[in-house]
């Protein structure tokens, strides 16, 4: 007899136990009935790229600077006065 792994073959070779029927060999000529296997699974993984749109409103603001730069010219005036001044002699006499 041999060994598996696999439990649906244990199960199978079981099964034809209790049936008192010996699994065949396989003799030239003869064909064997087919083992039912358990089944495999297969996974896949699939990715999915998927292109969302993001709208973003851009507000440009505009700022005007004026700038005014002042300098001062100076503008000279001029002016003249007269002042007169008496001055007496200290004449003894004239008291």
């Amino acid at each position: 007899m041999f060994k598996t792994n696999n439990r649906c073959a244990q199960m199978n070779m079981e099964f034809a136990k209790s049936e008192h029927m010996m699994p065949s060999m396989s003799l030239p000529g003869m064909e064997c009935q087919p083992i039912i296997e358990c089944p495999c699974e297969r996974v896949i993984n699939r990715q999915f790229n998927h292109c969302v749109p993001h709208i973003q409103p851009i507000h440009t603001r505009v700022i005007n600077h004026h700038i005014y730069n002042h300098s001062y010219i100076p503008q000279y005036t001029c002016c003249e006065e007269n002042q007169v001044i008496h001055v007496y002699d200290q004449n003894p006499c004239c008291k």
